[in-house]
Formats: C-alpha cells, sequence, structure tokens
C-alpha cells in the first residue's frame, strides 16, 4: 500500500532521548492492543519510558539502531530496533526487536517500510544474518514471510500475552 506520508528515519542518541515519550506511547498502546512485546498490561507509562530510555543508551553505545516510522505532522506511529551489540563470535549477526506500529496507524504498509529499512541498515552495517521472535499464530507471521523471513522454529508457551495467557514464539532468520 502507498503511504507517502509516512517517513522511515534512524534516530541518533540526542533524537531517540528526545523521542521517549512518543516511543513509550507507541509501545503502551501495542501492549494494551495485546501485543505480546515483553510487557504486562496494563503497561504504567513511566515503565514505558524507562524501556525507551535504556534503548537510547543502547543507541548511545552504538549497541542499537533505532528506527522511526512518523506520519505527515512528523509524529511517531511505529518503530523498530537493530540490535547489533551481540557477542564477539557473532560480528555478521544482529537481532530485530520491538516491532511496532501504534493501532491507529496499521494496515497502511508502515510495518513492511520498517523491516525493509532494517534490512537495509544491516546490510550497510555489513550484517549477513537476521534474527526475530513473534507470537506464534499471529498477524507478524505473515509480515515476515512476505518480507523474506524463514521460519526456524517454535516453543509453546515461551512467554506470556499481556493478559497473562502463555503463548507460543515462533523464531525467524533472514539471510542479507
Amino acid at each position: 500500500m502507498n503511504t507517502p506520508a509516512i517517513t522511515i528515519r534512524r534516530l541518533g542518541a540526542d533524537e531517540a532521548l528526545s523521542s521517549v515519550e512518543a516511543l513509550a506511547e507507541v509501545l503502551v498502546d501495542c501492549v494494551h492492543g495485546g501485543a505480546s512485546v515483553s510487557f504486562m498490561a496494563p503497561l504504567p507509562f513511566e515503565k514505558a519510558m524507562a524501556f525507551w530510555r535504556g534503548v537510547v543508551e543502547g543507541v548511545q553505545r552504538g549497541e542499537r539502531v533505532l528506527l522511526v516510522a512518523e506520519n505527515g505532522e512528523g509524529r511517531i506511529v511505529g518503530t523498530v530496533q537493530l540490535i547489533t551489540g551481540l557477542p564477539e563470535n557473532q560480528p555478521h549477526r544482529a537481532d530485530v526487536a520491538k516491532m511496532l506500529v501504534h493501532r491507529r496507524a496499521r494496515r497502511q504498509g508502515i510495518a513492511h517500510r520498517l523491516m525493509a529499512a532494517v534490512d537495509d541498515v544491516a546490510r550497510a552495517q555489513g550484517k549477513t544474518v537476521l534474527v526475530l521472535d513473534t507470537v506464534t499464530g499471529g498477524d507478524a507471521e505473515r509480515l515476515y514471510e512476505r518480507a523474506g523471513w524463514v521460519r526456524v522454529g517454535c516453543v509453546p508457551n515461551y512467554a506470556l500475552m499481556p493478559d497473562g495467557a502463555p503463548c507460543g514464539t515462533t523464531f525467524f532468520c533472514k539471510q542479507l
């Protein structure tokens, strides 16, 4: 789908720090919408802000790349991270994490564009293997498969949904 009003860009450490509140809004919305992204509902806004401050520290150390999707008004409506601070025997690999799109901005191709952008950043950094995980049976599985990711396995009852119900997790990889 064409989303000309959406801009995907990488945030440096200073911009990331000034965007903590907007990023927290996206995270809280996703968790309250039922996304299993490491947090339980209800997610207090301060806890979400603390999470993003930790992400900013990773960006400052060069261990994470933070990408955002902004709407035509410059408001953050989505985000994804590339975790590059991995053990020394994995310099060719990165993890993709916290691919989030605010519920009001879904079904506009934003997630697909974020995933394409994270691939581009990974390639530019010389990464050849990407790994991510998602809720088994969720909408994200189809997104990742359409974007060229390969399902490598599922672990039943790996995590909890925000309401406390157990859920399986499916692991994906992508060779760049």
